[in-house]
């Protein structure tokens, strides 16, 4: 069994360099050279430090495709000091594994660690799992897994237990815009040649391929393959050559100009104004033009508590149930639940009662943050605080009939200030007249 493992194109001998997928010639052969995971890589961050003092212990990575699983795998494969082997959950069986796992404990007797690469982890069964769990509870092996699905459901709970769980990210746009601009310069890419290629039209890549590098250097390969050749060599992408290369227009979107506020802008109001055809065509817009799909879904969190509030408690639990299907779906698959929020939100009954309380609310604890909290609601855990009369008078709510104590609250200064003023809309109808019975109640305190 063929154990070489060392990540570079020189171990196919079927393929040159220059012949080489854009993808597999670009690949960051050091921590300097990888882009992205800065949660995880930056200075003074756990993994960083782990490779740094190659102390690398058995990890999962967790990301979606193009993050840099494999390639922060291969990274490792050239720092440790251990024996590298890498194979594949979709070609390998048991017997593969107790081959390896005989390997690593002979070598371990001569004191050498053996890491052992497992792409697509999650697509093992159960008993497969469990051939590396011995292993790795000894410390014959290392184990390094990489998975686009959750570890909590696809791993083995007594493997996942022994592995330090990385969450690994999609590049953000930046990120990969970054990352075709070092392509057409260095030498494994194109920087042998003279590109013409706007930066327009590399961020229209990075925000068309969700997170995605593979995508994004595919993309980009295929644009400068195709586009045209001048007599003194020299290459000139255009914006048709790429529209062809995506297979939709291109709509270049700049995502922190104007532009992208003028859209999130229509959006919201279309959806205040009660207006689904016009909310979902700019969420299309958006959609379509490459925004981030989580970058909507938080403004539509944002939206339910502004916009609709108490008139409908629903919204929010909707827009929440959107932003996380984004998160595990991403595009296009999440357009449709992105959709059916702003559909939903469009149509909600209205109120910015609760918007209006908290701005309210806000100038006024802006302007006293020196008001002491009233000494009746204070706790006292301690005999001085209940000599100083913290907690006096405290009246506990569920052992009245009523289920509200007559006590006040706010500061003494601000006594009878009333911030939330519901309205009639929706459900708030029923809150508001439970507020003023409570607010009557309290009058005689």
């Amino acid at each position: 069994m063929d154990q070489l493992s060392l990540f570079d194109l020189s171990t196919d001998h079927s393929l040159s360099p220059a012949q080489a997928p854009l993808a597999d010639r670009m690949r960051p052969q050091s921590l300097d050279d990888y882009i992205g995971q800065k949660h995880l890589l930056g200075p003074g961050m756990l993994l960083r430090q782990m490779l740094e003092k190659d102390m690398v212990s058995s990890m999962i990575f967790w990301g979606p495709p193009g993050s840099g699983k494999t390639t922060l795998a291969r990274i490792i494969a050239n720092r440790t000091s251990s024996r590298f082997v890498n194979f594949s959950a979709v070609t390998s069986g048991i017997r593969e594994i107790k081959e390896i796992m005989k390997q690593a404990e002979e070598n371990r007797a001569y004191g050498m660690r053996t890491l052992v690469f497992v792409d697509e982890i999650h697509r093992f069964n159960k008993a497969q799992q469990d051939a590396f769990l011995p292993y790795v509870e000894k410390g014959s092996i290392i184990l390094i897994g990489a998975t686009t699905e959750n570890p909590s459901f696809e791993v083995n709970a007594a493997l996942l237990s022994r592995c330090k769980v990385f969450v690994l990210k999609g590049l953000t746009s930046q990120d990969l815009t970054e990352l075709l601009s070092r392509t057409l310069k260095d030498k494994r890419g194109f920087g042998n040649t003279d590109i013409h290629m706007s930066e327009e039209l590399l961020a229209a890549i990075a925000s068309s391929v969700d997170g995605d590098a593979r995508r994004a250097l595919n993309t980009l390969e295929m644009a400068v393959l195709n586009g045209q050749i001048s007599p003194d060599g020299s290459i000139t992408v255009e914006k048709e050559t790429l529209e062809q290369c995506l297979g939709k227009k291109t709509l270049l979107y700049d995502k922190k100009g104007e532009e992208h506020y003028n859209l999130i802008s229509a959006l919201h109001k279309s959806m205040r104004n009660s207006d689904p055809d016009a909310a979902v065509y700019w969420l299309a817009r958006m959609l379509e033009a490459g925004e981030d799909p989580l970058f909507i879904a938080r403004r539509l969190i944002r939206f339910a508590s502004e916009d609709i509030g108490l008139a409908d408690s629903q919204a929010l639990l909707i827009a929440t149930a959107a932003y996380q299907a984004c998160h595990f779906n991403g595009m296009p698959e999440c357009n449709l639940n992105l959709a059916q929020a702003v559909i939903y939100l469009s149509l909600a009954p209205r109120s910015n009662a609760v918007y209006r309380a908290y701005e309210t609310a806000k100038v006024d604890a802006l302007t006293q943050l020196s008001e002491p909290v009233p000494l009746v609601i204070r706790n006292a855990p301690t005999r001085l605080m209940d000599d100083l009369h913290y907690g006096e008078g405290y009246i506990y709510a569920h052992d009245t009939e009523e289920k509200i104590a007559q006590m006040t609250c706010l500061p003494e200064s601000l006594k009878d200030r009333q911030y939330y003023t519901p309205t009639e809309e929706g459900v708030e109808g029923v809150f508001k007249k439970r507020l003023e019975e409570n607010r009557n109640f309290r009058k005689n305190i």
